[in-house]
């Protein structure tokens, strides 16, 4: 077992320049064997881009890294992973269209190379073993990868770096994409490394995850490491402070009780889904904020989903009271004055290749319009106002959105329908990702929408968003609801969770 207490990686004086943007200035800590080590900030701060580099996904401007008491500079995430530094990255990092042993065994295939064939039955039969090794049993490695949800491609992720046994595992806002049971495996071999003498580095904003799991924090704003903090001085509205560079105290949810009106704008009559749903019913009225939460896997997504016409519909219907129209697709729902963000963000809400100004415009070209024309004027005022109101840290408006933050294109998500102030709107973890000060701007904007004379379902897997934030709560388990709860009468978290399990 390696000694605990030894400094396994170290960066001194380390550079990062996209362009003019500095991600990173002149940066210095170093990683012990025995130690969880956090990373948090805002969004942009340089979390995810220190991790990066340390794993070989890109270079450093400049400074020096070392590992094992050597130099450190990889040329590629394979040379990282030969030496022993696994990362499990923020985005999505599975092939769709192949199985799930060929995506566990990605750039390694040649190790199961029989002359000019791959044993494609020993393949299956190592990646079953990987997740195994992990915890996981019900998902089967002979099948495409496409046929799994996100929860459980970031699971084979995790058991295709974790094959590996990495001496230094990098996990970049994994957490978030998880159910609890997923978080528990991450968890889990996130304390088994530690306790083996071998060391782990976490990014998340789940700052109470943090707290609870990590053995020291270092706290980066703009670049800049603010300061590193041992568990014992965890104080989460100093560690808030530091990250934001000014004073944030307490929650920053709504403290009204406004109510909404009795008016119905949208309702699911008995809705069934190929998956998850049956005979579904929900009300929306105007001017309310509901929301729609359980474990992950409850069936609360696929709502959503439904809601917008993304999911078939096999019985039933999603009718707009106002007319009557049925919600048959998503190009009804658009041209209804429906938007929807999607937990899916960079497959379903993003165009990577395209700008932060071509997203965020992609909404509003009938509201920029001047007859047959686009108005430039109109539509930069549009995009500058969003690109200014959610703080979204760029270059400028014309850069593309796959060079953002995780948490910086999810500000662009949500800028998107916004800025098409559509009448409702249907939020699937609007957060995910997004910092404390981000977050405190995208609730304030949520409720004046609500103010506005919005509707607005919000679904998450953060119970304490979901109280802070909503007139009405639908708490769900196994496709149904279980529970109804209002914002007038009050409850607690104890008395949700007893529904949702």
């Amino acid at each position: 077992m390696p000694e605990k207490g030894k400094v396994l990686a170290e960066v001194k004086d380390l550079c990062k320049n996209f362009g003019v943007t500095i991600a990173l200035s002149h940066v210095d800590f170093a990683v012990k064997t025995g130690e969880i080590r956090g990373l948090i900030g805002e969004n942009g701060s340089g979390k995810s881009t220190v991790s990066s580099i340390i794993a070989g996904l890109q270079p450093p401007s400049s400074g020096q890294m070392f590992y094992k008491d050597k130099p450190w500079r990889p040329k590629d995430v394979l040379e990282a992973q030969e030496a022993g530094i696994g990362m499990i990255v923020q985005e999505a990092g599975t092939i769709a269209g192949i199985s799930v042993a060929e995506n566990i065994f990605l750039g390694n295939y040649k190790r199961f190379k029989k002359g000019p064939i791959i044993d494609r039955r020993a393949m299956v039969f190592e990646a079953r073993k990987a997740l195994e090794k992990i915890g996981v049993t019900d998902i089967n490695p002979a099948l495409p990868t496409r046929m799994y949800d996100m929860q459980e491609r970031k699971l084979i992720e995790i058991a295709k770096c974790m094959y590996n046994d990495p001496e230094l595992l990098i996990v970049d806002e994994t957490t978030t994409a998880l159910s609890q049971t997923g978080r528990d495996i991450i968890y889990k071999i996130m304390h088994d490394m530690a306790d083996a003498g071998k060391a782990v580095m976490i990014i998340s904003h789940d700052l109470n995850e943090m707290m609870e799991q990590c053995d020291t924090l270092t706290v980066l704003r703009d670049g800049v490491i603010i300061d590193n903090i041992a568990k014992a001085d965890f104080d989460p509205d100093d560690i808030k402070q530091k990250m934001v560079g000014r004073e944030i105290k307490g929650h920053y949810y709504r403290v009204d009780n406004d109510g909404y009106k009795e008016e119905v704008v949208l309702k699911a009559d008995c809705i069934t889904t190929m998956h998850s749903l049956l005979c579904f019913d929900l009300e929306l009225h105007k001017q309310e904020i509901l929301g729609i939460g359980g474990l992950s896997d409850c069936g609360m997504h696929t709502v959503g989903r439904a809601l917008y016409g993304l999911d078939q519909v096999v019985d039933g219907q999603v009718v707009l009271t106002k007319d009557g129209t049925v919600v048959k697709n998503a190009q009804v729902a658009f041209k209804n004055g429906l938007g929807y963000v999607s937990k899916n963000r960079d497959t379903e809400s993003l165009e990577l290749n395209a700008s932060i100004y071509n997203n965020i415009a992609s909404t509003g070209y009938d509201k920029n319009n001047m007859g047959p024309f686009i108005s430039p004027r109109r539509e930069k005022a549009y995009v500058d106002k969003q690109v200014k109101a959610l703080m979204i840290k760029c270059q400028n408006a014309y850069q593309p959105v796959r060079a953002l933050s995780g948490g910086n294109k999810q500000k662009v998500v949500f800028g998107k329908w916004c800025a098409d102030d559509a009448d409702i709107l249907i939020l699937d973890c609007p957060t995910r990702g997004v910092d404390i000060g981000v977050k405190a701007a995208m609730y304030q904007l949520i409720y004046d929408m609500k103010k506005q004379g919005k509707s607005i379902i919000m679904i998450s897997e953060e119970l304490p968003e979901l109280m802070g934030m909503c007139d009405r709560l639908l708490i769900m388990r196994d496709g149904e609801v279980s529970g109804e709860f209002f914002r007038k009468d009050g409850y607690d978290d104890r008395t949700l969770i007893e529904y949702m399990i």
